[in-house]
């Protein structure tokens, strides 16, 4: 399927607080930590969408914010990176947060709150019509983003969902995702080895594509045919924020493999530097890495591979 969107995103959007340590852990011993406090828009939607838009693709966005200043906030960065946000959404409960403390080497611990995600549907004809015309859907997990599953099935885009942190193959609240992509993402954070995981996730999807993300070890593609590891790499900036690399993984991929019709190892490659470059941005979805530049460390081979 070909449409007006090359790439939607489904899933949360909201404002991200980065507590930037600047010692090795916190204090509890004292009521007073002296940190650097960043606000920036980010969580999936926000790195998902940004990137999406850097790279090219022509994209829209499907998700909720609060009638306030971070709603506000993060319609207009929508709307500056020409990102369509016709189905951007009102919650009640207002916008989305996340308060991360961040450790020196990039490392996160995150605090998350999804104000009304539970209980908001989102408007099905508005969303109809950006689905009808969306090549790749891709989904984060927030709940309400279900509904919308068989619909992009039934217009033919391709689906591509992002079930984060997985511990189980019996996750009921995960169990719709996994059933309906077409290319699922992870992370390894609770599977040192996740070779098992993917070869349950390709079980009766022989056309499936399974991607693994594992920071500084790298990442693992399943197909049909093979499991692979491939091997992190290395750009000249430092690692010093986290956030959004998965999403950077993903994102970068899919435009690779499905979108511009790269060899599945190519795609993997690319995907890997944007989001290592990512990992250089500190409280930042506003630099993420733009097709020219990807292209440009290509081609001067301003990268090194990991092994």
């Amino acid at each position: 399927m070909t449409g007006i969107y090359d790439m939607t995103i489904i899933g949360g959007i909201g404002i991200d607080t980065n507590i930037y340590l600047h010692g090795e852990e916190i204090d509890f011993s004292v009521e007073m930590n002296f940190s650097e406090n960043l606000d920036y828009v980010g969580q999936v939607g926000g790195y998902a969408a940004r990137l999406s838009a850097r790279l090219g693709n022509r994209t829209a966005f499907i998700g909720f914010v609060g009638d306030d200043y971070n709603g506000r906030f993060a319609s207009e960065v929508l709307h500056d990176d020409g990102i369509n946000h016709d189905a951007l959404f009102i919650d009640p409960h207002g916008t989305k947060r996340a308060v991360n403390f961040m450790y020196p080497d990039g490392r996160r611990r995150n605090f998350y709150d999804g104000k009304g995600s539970m209980e908001t549907k989102p408007d099905p004809m508005i969303c109809n019509r950006i689905l009808g015309k969306t090549t790749v859907a891709h989904f984060s997990i927030v709940d309400w983003a279900r509904t919308l599953l068989p619909v992009a099935k039934r217009f033919g885009s391709t689906v591509s969902c992002d079930i984060q942190d997985i511990v189980t193959m019996n996750d009921a609240y995960r169990k719709d995702f996994i059933d309906a992509a077409d290319i699922l993402f992870f992370s390894s954070a609770n599977h040192p080895d996740p070779t098992p995981l993917i070869r349950d996730f390709l079980k009766g999807k022989p056309d499936r594509i399974v991607m693994c993300g594992m920071g500084y070890r790298g990442c693992m593609t399943g197909t049909a045919s093979e499991i692979r590891h491939h091997p992190a790499v290395e750009l000249d900036t430092p690692v010093i924020d986290t956030n959004g690399a998965g999403d950077s993984l993903a994102v970068g991929f899919l435009t690779s493999y499905l979108l511009e019709g790269r060899s599945l190892e190519d795609s993997v490659l690319r995907g890997q530097l944007c989001a290592r470059h990512t990992c250089s941005q500190k409280a930042d979805s506003s630099h993420l890495m733009s097709s020219e530049e990807l292209d440009k460390i290509l081609r001067d081979k301003r990268f090194r591979v990991n092994r």
